[in-house]
């Protein structure tokens, strides 16, 4: 997994990184478990595509407190007992380790959340936090913390570039014309492996790049398959 530190999208759409690769983008709030199986499968497709990922946070607490009273009851009560909780203690991992810490801490999250069915609870980011190396003092983030804007401009870096009516995954990616080419999903489950996973990949930034293009989606008739 790629541990390259993540700078600003808005000024890192170079085309390569240092290491010649092509930068892919990748927003999340680990408490969504269809971008958990996105991120799994760009990480399938960096094992045989020429990219590095570089991960940066949203937030669904963020995305949605404006219209809390559109949404049903029991999502409201998600976002209110489950939402904030992960992605501050996360801003709080990324400002006070560095960023680079985001791509192995968003794997153990997810792996305890969804693989393993303990849900975003403060004691499955209790044993993320140790699984990594980073203090345990960082759930004193859990309820507050200093670094809200931090989040908060995160998130909108990220939804600024697909608009407010998606939520997350956002990935952004160099265009050819030096402009980013950013979207969200795909949504997939489960996440495609090898050749498969580079066949969607191909498959997304060409329908992504291409002029005019507004949308694709069809019904969904599954949940998230975790494998």
């Amino acid at each position: 997994m790629s541990e390259t530190p993540a700078t600003p999208a808005s000024a890192a759409a170079s085309a390569t990184t240092a290491d010649g690769k092509t930068p892919v983008d990748f927003w999340f709030d680990p408490l969504c478990p269809w971008a958990w199986m996105t991120s799994r499968w760009v990480l399938e497709v960096e094992k045989v595509r020429d990219i590095e990922v570089r991960w940066h946070l949203m937030s669904l607490a963020v995305l949605n407190e404006n219209k809390l009273d559109e949404l049903p009851e029991e999502y409201r009560e998600m976002l209110r007992t489950s939402a904030w909780g992960p992605v501050r203690v996360v801003i709080a991992a990324q400002q006070e380790h560095g960023a680079e810490v985001l791509g192995r801490l968003y794997t153990a999250l997810g792996t305890r959340f969804h693989n393993q069915g303990e849900g975003p609870t403060k004691e499955a980011v209790a044993g993320a936090l140790k699984e990594v190396g980073l203090p345990e003092t960082l759930l004193d983030h859990w309820d507050s913390t200093p670094y809200e804007a931090e989040l908060r401009a995160s998130h909108q870096e990220g939804i600024d570039k697909v608009g407010q009516d998606v939520g997350t995954p956002v990935i952004a990616v160099p265009g050819a014309d030096g402009e980013q080419i950013a979207f969200f999903g795909p949504v997939v489950t489960p996440a495609p492996k090898g050749e498969a996973a580079a066949r969607l990949w191909d498959g997304t930034l060409l329908v992504a790049s291409t002029p005019g293009f507004y949308e694709i989606k069809r019904t969904r008739t599954q949940g998230p398959i975790f494998d």
